[in-house]
């Protein structure tokens, strides 16, 4: 037995779990991505199934963010994942976070009640309003100053 077949048989089951919920998540169909999800939800290990679930999310929404499939796929997803109050609230920033990003309509509160991940994301971002809210009265130092960066870059271009 080499080192590398020693390591794995001495990884947890939930690590082994967690990446080929990684792998089947990056592989499914937009058929069957809703019934994996559900599937993956009902690891008895949440806090790990979740964690394969935000990953999914946030490399799919960032796919999707600026055309047209985004808003039926966050439809889909935010259903499946009703039960799971994160997961929902992450779905719901990445569809805050194209409303921004798209200059669509949307709620300075909204941003400001985000999470610290929003937030900063949103920082890095280049909508002009939002960077100046961020600036003013973005919830962490790091945001702040995020913002403030980016809203001094905008300005001088």
């Amino acid at each position: 037995m080499n080192q590398h077949d020693a390591l794995q048989q001495e990884e947890p089951a939930e690590h082994l779990r967690f990446r080929d919920y990684l792998s089947k998540l990056e592989q499914a169909t937009e058929a069957d991505e809703v019934d994996l999800i559900s599937e993956v939800l009902t690891d008895p290990d949440q806090t790990m199934a979740q964690s394969a679930v935000v990953r999914h999310l946030d490399r799919r929404a960032a796919d999707l963010l600026c055309g047209p499939a985004y808003e039926p796929w966050a439809e889909r997803l935010t259903q499946a994942t009703t039960r799971c109050p994160f997961l929902t609230r992450r779905l719901r920033e990445w569809s805050l976070f194209r409303a921004v990003t798209l200059r669509h309509p949307w709620r300075p509160d909204a941003l400001l009640e985000s999470s610290d991940w929003l937030q900063l994301k949103t920082a890095a971002a280049s909508n002009e309003a939002a960077l100046e809210i961020l600036a003013d009265i973005g919830r962490t130092k790091r945001i702040r100053n995020t913002a403030r960066t980016n809203l001094k870059r905008q300005t001088r271009h």
